[in-house]
């Protein structure tokens, strides 16, 4: 079963092209305490900085993405999320963010868990390597697939562990890990809200974003 997902804020919105961004920004709570994991040149942090009067920290792994942070005002550390998410105490922040970043770690399964520690909800994005024109590249041309969000060569990319949405829900469940929501994109337009395991979903959408945390 799939409905429609509401839209994110007007504020939002205006403040930011990138429907992901402005999809996630638009979970949090205001006046939250937010770690973002692998934050990039800061444009998250600064949004919900700015509109969701937010604690925001951030960890990146890049010198280049932690200048552009502090550039911004930001309170960002270089880190890997690989490495160092154990230093964080239990339960430090509402929310911890994961977008776009999870497929680019060495241990996924480690990386979740410590976010789910470390956070009371835990917001992962990621690219789906179950969206039909991913499985249509590669059955027709027998080469890796290049799309909008998998936009580099083989040799190239960051991501060493690419998955599907039905990947990623098995993995969940394998963790017992409580599916709060589930949001899939495709594109610039958000699409839908879904319940697992996500089917439909999983064939038609470029994106998932899903909230998660520990079962009570």
């Amino acid at each position: 079963m799939t409905e429609p997902m509401r839209a994110p804020s007007e504020n939002l919105l205006q403040t930011s092209g990138r429907t992901d961004l402005v999809l996630i920004a638009d979970l949090i709570e205001p006046g939250s305490r937010v770690l973002d994991v692998g934050c990039g040149d800061g444009t998250l942090l600064q949004m919900l900085t700015n509109i969701k009067d937010v604690d925001a920290r951030g960890v990146e792994l890049s010198q280049t993405g932690v200048n552009a942070c502090v550039a911004r005002g930001l309170s960002v550390v270089q880190g890997d999320a690989d490495a160092d998410l154990p230093a964080y105490p239990d339960q430090a922040f509402d929310y911890v963010i994961l977008s776009q970043t999870i497929q680019a770690t060495r241990k996924p399964k480690s990386v979740l868990d410590e976010l789910l520690r470390i956070g009371r909800r835990v917001i992962v994005s990621f690219p789906n390597f179950g969206y039909w024109k991913v499985r249509l590249h590669l059955m027709m041309s027998g080469r890796m697939p290049m799309t909008d969000l998998l936009d580099q060569p083989w040799y190239e990319t960051p991501n060493i562990h690419l998955c599907t949405i039905r990947d990623f829900v098995t993995m969940c469940e394998g963790m017992n890990v409580k599916i709060e929501n589930a949001y899939a994109r495709r594109g610039n337009r958000i699409k839908m809200r879904f319940s697992k395991p996500g089917m439909l979903a999983n064939l038609i959408s470029d994106e998932a974003i899903f909230i998660l945390s520990r079962p009570d």
